[in-house]
């Protein structure tokens, strides 16, 4: 299960890179692979080389550790100035009719990447050959409110409907990576069929459904945000900007959910280890097994030392809603190489770390 983080997605790269280390391969050991937003693109190429673990651990290593932003959204001075008075004027006029403003970014060189680069037929293979039961992406629907599953998987999977959550098979490709991607506001939605999709994680307020659904017992969750609580400021603050505020967002998407559906999973192990075998056996309900790896440092802080390497048009965008500065929405538009590498580096040492914790639940 990897979830969303923007540039924060570095990290699970190095959880996995140490996750093929210990664990039984070359194959990977997961049959389901989920992804949210920036973990779609990572569970995508993972799936792709599901035959053997390591080389998709390389492969992802290769992208974040080589990465400009310039490589997934445009930083040209001309698009980003013209993209800012664009939505002063909307804003100033109330609205522009037809051509208002779609997102602050411009993430069509992400788009080109993926086209470029992503093996569509290495997942079709590795279902094919057993290796991988299903691939699944979550976006957003604005439409109908609900998150969407699209998924890829073994014939025998079947389509589901719940409140406000759905599965659908299809061919994944990168129009699902980049709906699952598009942070709202940030990047532009993403039409598929008849709807226009956003980040899955804003109405995915269960993100550990759709493996469970699909039958995983045992669940290895890679995070992007650290376990400490940000300590009670000593004065009062100044008040929050625009761009405190969508990073404060951007937290809730993609972590402060998945938190929750931990707590609700473990409260339902725990009721289950209170029940008979009798009592069990006349719900639907069993037990899953979860290990959560998230960072054991603050990603803030290790952004604050690369913030400088963001392009100074992004700079000024940022400057404009209150964004730039150490805090939280900067980290995850970081995609500079240097600041990658490091939570690659932080990533591995963490998946070296939690070896005991990944295997126990694993079965190994």
């Amino acid at each position: 299960m990897l979830p969303g983080g923007g540039a924060r997605g570095a990290y699970q790269v190095g959880v996995v890179k140490a996750l093929a280390e210990y664990l039984p391969g070359p194959a990977s050991p997961f049959p389901i692979i989920a992804g949210i937003s920036a973990g779609s693109i990572n569970a995508a190429v993972l799936a792709s080389h599901a035959g053997d673990l390591a080389h998709g651990a390389a492969r992802l290593e290769g992208f974040w550790g080589n990465f400009r932003c310039n490589h997934i959204y445009r930083t040209g001075w001309w698009h980003n100035l013209t993209s800012g008075l664009h939505w002063l004027a909307a804003m100033t006029l109330g609205g522009l009719g037809v051509d208002n403003p779609r997102s602050l970014l411009d993430n069509a060189p992400l788009g080109e990447l993926l086209t470029r680069e992503l093996r569509t037929d290495g997942i079709r293979d590795a279902i094919d050959a057993g290796l991988l039961d299903a691939l699944l992406i979550t976006a957003a629907g604005y439409s109908t409110s609900r998150a969407v599953t699209f998924f890829q998987g073994r014939d025998d999977i079947d389509e589901w409907t719940l409140y406000r959550r759905a599965g659908q098979r299809t061919t994944i490709g990168p129009e699902h990576l980049l709906a699952s991607a598009a942070l709202p506001l940030l990047f532009p939605a993403r039409r598929i069929g008849q709807e226009f999709y956003g980040d899955g994680g804003m109405r995915h307020t269960t993100p550990l459904s759709p493996p469970i659904h699909m039958g995983a017992d045992r669940i290895v969750i890679i995070g992007t945000r650290d376990a400490a609580q940000d300590p009670e400021p000593p004065t009062c603050p100044e008040y929050p900007s625009l761009g405190e505020i969508g990073g404060y967002l951007l937290d809730v998407i993609f972590m402060d959910y998945l938190t929750n559906d931990l707590a609700r999973l473990q409260r339902i192990n725990h009721t289950l280890s209170l029940m008979t075998e009798e009592q069990r056996s006349q719900t639907e309900l069993r037990p899953v097994k979860t290990v959560l790896i998230q960072p054991s440092r603050d990603v803030r802080e290790v952004a604050t030392r690369h913030m400088h390497r963001i392009p100074a048009s992004v700079k000024t965008l940022l400057r404009g809603i209150g964004a730039w500065g150490p805090g939280r929405l900067p980290s995850y538009l970081l995609f500079e190489a240097e600041f990658c590498r490091e939570l690659i580096d932080l990533g591995y040492r963490d998946g070296l770390a939690a070896r005991d914790e990944v295997q126990a639940v694993m079965g190994r």
